[in-house]
């Protein structure tokens, strides 16, 4: 029994619904109790006749006059709320091991179904080569890895071993996405240690790119060096990932042996102090996932981070739209927050519908960790998960009010937050062709069709990239913004690159009409 009444606790919580128990409050009114051991359950309110109240006292049972009231198709005792088939198989991984661990060492080209769940939250999905059906006796199995790049930046060293993965490993293309990470396509299970231990060792990651986790965090593509607003939107994006991101170790066991590698940069101190707090309850303590304990979110968390007027990411259409707000200075004071976005919807469920964020609030700069921390855990612990077309953050936001919302975040924030600043109209940005960097570079925006680098014109970028040292910015566009490049290189830069890639002026035609 005490097992069943765990089960069904966690049920309850894991779908935000709350059990409330009915209670004797007349003479009328008395508990029923359940056949078997157990503890009584109240039973629905009823009137009970003078005559069935003398027959109770002489026979020490009772007949009950039911009256209209809502009553639920199961008696509360053994009403265990539903979960998806994804709760079940996340809870019982050992935060995202198994059965992933022994799915990678067997002799088949697949992985089984739970680990097609698991696999992603390490950054990658299982597909069908849809071309080779017919060559091969049933599907033809493959994997797609999408790397974890906060802001889109991409370092020389990780866009050279992308390159090279993509050709050693993958089908000799890489994809540019929406969310400004890579995909490479075409992995076969038996190169997939490989691949990512490859990544992880050039800086890279995947942890986290796809999966019911926060998902890589969108900031502006910007090339500028003097200015300290665009810049802040790069580093608040490289820090909510890391204090967002996954920390069992399941990761590193899985893809390197359980060696965690250790990288040059480390996470900021205030990242890993911020997230240890639980002051008010956003942390399970004791777990090795402190944020997201064995069940993780109901759903995938995305996150955009911009400048006031720079909506060269589409911010609105994010779970939480983070704005950095500063001072006459350029000095940053604190965060606009709006919260409840997603374009996502199933077709003919009229249940389902895209949406853009609400403002939430402001909150100072350094209580920007606390807030993120909050509105997950809002998600996570009300968010559904019996249904997950209804499992986003938007979906709760619509069924609460933003008025209710608001009131739990604050409830795990600690404290209210502060009135919504006031923000400039948005602008379209798409850091296409020359521009000047503010420190006497240049940056070029490349226009990438369909967001594919392939044949000669992926041949000749990393050539270029190689040859000078470039780094790289992945725009929300699905294009590619070199960076770092000297004047005197430029004409350079333009004619390799004219016979692969149209000019910003051919693109802007390309994308209207």
């Amino acid at each position: 029994a005490g097992e069943r009444e765990r089960e069904r606790e966690k049920g309850f919580r894991g779908c935000g619904s709350v059990m409330s128990t009915v209670k004797a409050v007349t003479d009328g009114m008395k508990p029923m109790r359940t056949k078997g051991p157990g503890p009584a359950r109240a039973s629905p309110l009823v009137h009970v006749s003078q005559r069935a109240a003398r027959s109770r006292r002489e026979r020490k049972s009772v007949r009950l006059a039911p009256v209209n009231v809502a009553m639920p198709k199961r008696p509360p005792t053994t009403h265990i709320a539903s979960r998806s088939k994804v709760e079940i198989i996340k809870e019982r991984s050992d935060y995202l091991r198994h059965p992933l661990l022994e799915d990678l060492v067997d002799n088949k080209p697949n992985v089984s179904n739970d680990s097609v769940q698991l696999i992603k939250f390490h950054g990658s999905y299982m597909q069908d080569d849809r071309e080779a059906r017919g060559l091969v006796i049933g599907k033809a199995y493959q994997f797609m890895l999408r790397t974890r790049q906060p802001g889109g930046f991409v370092s020389n060293k990780l866009y050279l071993t992308m390159d090279d993965l993509a050709t050693d490993f993958g089908n000799g293309t890489l994809r540019l996405t929406t969310r400004q990470t890579y995909q490479l396509h075409g992995v076969l299970k038996n190169d997939l240690k490989s691949v990512f231990s490859t990544i992880i060792k050039s800086m890279g990651s995947t942890l986290g790119a796809c999966g019911d986790v926060n998902r890589n965090i969108l900031a502006p593509p910007h090339p500028y060096k003097n200015r300290k607003d665009y810049q802040h939107c790069q580093e608040l994006a490289m820090n909510i990932a890391d204090l967002l991101a996954p920390q069992s170790g399941a990761y590193y066991d899985v893809w390197l042996d359980g060696e965690k590698f250790l990288t040059a940069e480390r996470e900021d101190p205030k990242v890993t102090a911020d997230r240890a707090f639980n002051g008010f309850g956003t942390n399970f303590e004791g777990s090795p996932e402190p944020l997201y304990g064995a069940q993780f979110l109901p759903r995938k968390f995305k996150v955009a981070i911009t400048v006031p007027g720079d909506n060269s990411i589409d911010v609105l259409t994010n779970d939480v739209a983070v704005v950095v707000m500063t001072d006459d200075d350029g000095e940053v004071t604190g965060y606009n927050i709006l919260t409840g976005g997603g374009m996502g919807r199933t077709h003919n469920n009229q249940s389902t519908f895209p949406t853009l964020t609400e403002p939430l609030g402001y909150v100072d700069k350094d209580d920007i960790y606390h807030i993120m921390k909050a509105i997950l855990a809002t998600q996570r612990d009300y968010g559904r998960r019996d249904d997950r077309r209804q499992s986003r953050l938007k979906y709760l936001i619509h069924s609460w009010g933003m008025d209710k919302f608001r009131m739990v975040v604050e409830q795990y924030f600690g404290k209210k937050v502060q009135p919504f600043k006031p923000l400039p109209k948005w602008e379209h940005k798409n850091y296409l062709g020359w521009g000047e960097q503010g420190d006497g570079n240049l940056y070029y925006g490349v226009f990438v069709y369909s967001g594919r680098l392939k044949g000669e014109g992926k041949k000749m970028l990393r050539h270029l990239i190689e040859k000078h040292n470039l780094t790289v910015m992945i725009s929300a566009e699905q294009n590619l913004i070199l960076c770092d490049i000297d004047p005197s290189i430029k004409d350079e830069i333009q004619s390799s690159l004219d016979p692969f890639y149209p000019n910003y002026e051919t693109a802007d035609r390309l994308m209207t009409s």
